[in-house]
């Protein structure tokens, strides 16, 4: 009598994670999958993409060091919370130019070279303040910003350790945020009243 080997069945996440890698979301929609939740985002509103592009403008034409960005790019997180791994797409990436993130192979980069993720709150806002935060910190991308459009605030987020931020700068809008080392200048948030 021979014995045959099963092959081994899949665990929950990892049947969740294939799903989602497969996935193709409407056109405009993003996919994310972020502590075992698939989320699907709508096409940002005007106001939130005009918060994005002042950041982009900003970020590139006054950062000190030369910097890349992505407004479409998928990270994956590395693992540290309740699920293996995390797929998240920020509203904005930015990694230095020297360490051409965005010219590796495949749709996600890994989170060691980030420099500053950026969110703009969209109509669930406590997944961009809670959640998202929650994921930046223990994969330790060193600045995480929050366009809270709600609260009229922007926060920065800094010095990740044991899977949260240490630092918090927080402005009313129209008020300047300092940002550090790489970047070394001051956000003007005039522009998101």
């Amino acid at each position: 009598m021979t014995a045959m080997a099963e092959a081994p069945t899949p665990t929950s996440e990892e049947t969740l994670l294939d799903y989602f890698l497969a996935l193709e979301p409407p056109e405009g929609f993003r996919a994310e999958l972020i502590e075992g939740e698939l989320v699907m985002t709508p096409p940002p509103d005007n106001d939130h993409e005009r918060c994005f592009s002042k950041i982009v403008k900003q970020v590139l034409g006054r950062s000190h060091t030369d910097m890349d960005v992505s407004g479409n790019k998928g990270i994956g997180l590395s693992p540290g919370g309740l699920y293996p791994k995390n797929y998240v797409i920020p509203d904005a990436t930015f990694a230095p130019s020297a360490a051409d993130l965005f010219g590796l192979p495949g749709n996600w980069v890994p989170s060691e070279a980030v420099a500053l993720v950026v969110e703009v709150t969209s109509s669930k806002p406590d997944r961009d303040r809670v959640i998202k935060r929650d994921a930046y910190a223990r994969a330790n991308i060193p600045l995480y910003l929050l366009v809270d459009r709600e609260k009229s605030t922007v926060m920065l987020f800094g010095e990740p350790q044991d899977g949260d931020y240490r630092e918090l700068h927080r402005v009313p809008f129209g008020k300047p945020l300092p940002l550090p080392a790489p970047f070394s200048f001051d956000l003007e948030t005039t522009d998101f009243l």
